[in-house]
């Protein structure tokens, strides 16, 4: 059995660096539970779910944009810069519901709830001109799902 390198202890900066983004992630969730009424878990993956149907519906630039001002826990479960961004842009709403229906396994008539409380979540933590440019961005028929959180 070969030894394996104990890694160096972390600093007590980066011990409350990696505290704080664990707190913004988890704040940020418990927030989209409550706007939904449903639990972490779920609250999770429809955050997950959501906001990467999201970020390929957005021209690049936009995506890179909006993925800043998003915890940055969340955005490791988020695919990488360059993956995800622009590939569907313009697609209609019910193709983004399908789109997250599927990703979560559930019926696409139940998925509309959980887009509208993640659009909620979301426009509550993004600036209001960041919210603003998402908007200009979507079709249509997504900026009304979009508006209709406000």
């Amino acid at each position: 059995m070969a030894n394996t390198p104990t890694p160096p202890p972390q600093s007590r900066s980066a011990k409350r660096h990696e505290s704080h983004l664990g707190r913004s992630y988890a704040a940020f969730i418990q927030h989209l539970g409550e706007v939904g009424k449903f639990e972490p878990g779920l609250a999770e993956c429809a955050a997950v779910s959501v906001i990467n149907a999201l970020l390929h519906r957005i021209q690049p630039t936009e995506a890179k944009d909006l993925t800043a001002q998003l915890p940055r826990k969340l955005v490791e479960f988020l695919p990488k810069e360059g993956q995800q961004a622009g590939r569907d842009y313009g697609r209609s709403r019910a193709d983004f519901l399908r789109v997250v229906a599927e990703d979560l396994r559930k019926d696409a008539s139940e998925v509309e709830g959980l887009v509208r409380a993640v659009f909620q979540g979301l426009r509550e933590h993004i600036s209001e001109g960041e919210a603003e440019d998402v908007e200009s961005n979507l079709p249509p028929d997504l900026q009304d799902l979009w508006r209709r959180t406000q």
